[in-house]
């Protein structure tokens, strides 16, 4: 098997999910999976007008532990991707890919990676919304 961790990467760029599931292929695993995490046009029943994510110096370091964590707990081949910057609706904030022998760790340890993206990734999100507030959050 070629290196469990194809990707882990904090980025100003456009993230390509379609990339991210063609980085993990490999000849041992049959099951792929893929997650977009997508900006809404909406939070806490607020319109959202537009939003920016900012992350710490450590999000980069943070990213590629915890992928590399995921990949050893659950046996899987993966590649992460998060966004900073400004992002529009509809813009892919979070970008995941896991392949596996099979496809059910395949989706365990992809929705394990994004719940522990977003419990230890230093990002924060400034939202503003149509009516004129904003807010910070820490997310991912």
């Amino acid at each position: 098997m070629l290196p469990r961790v194809r990707r882990a990467d904090v980025t100003q760029a456009r993230i390509d999910v379609d990339a991210l599931a063609a980085l993990v292929g490999d000849p041992g695993c049959g099951g792929v999976v893929s997650f977009a995490g997508v900006v809404r046009d909406h939070d806490h029943g607020r319109a959202v007008a537009s939003l920016e994510y900012e992350g710490h110096p450590s999000a980069q370091a943070v990213l590629a532990e915890v992928a590399a964590e995921i990949a050893a707990e659950h046996d899987v081949v993966l590649a992460v991707t998060h966004r900073i910057g400004p992002l529009a609706v509809g813009d892919v904030a979070l970008g995941a890919a896991v392949a596996s022998a099979h496809r059910g760790p395949a989706f365990a340890a992809c929705a394990m990676l994004v719940d522990r993206v977003k419990e230890r990734l230093p990002v924060w999100k400034h939202q503003r919304f149509t009516d004129g507030t904003d807010e910070w959050v820490n997310c991912a």
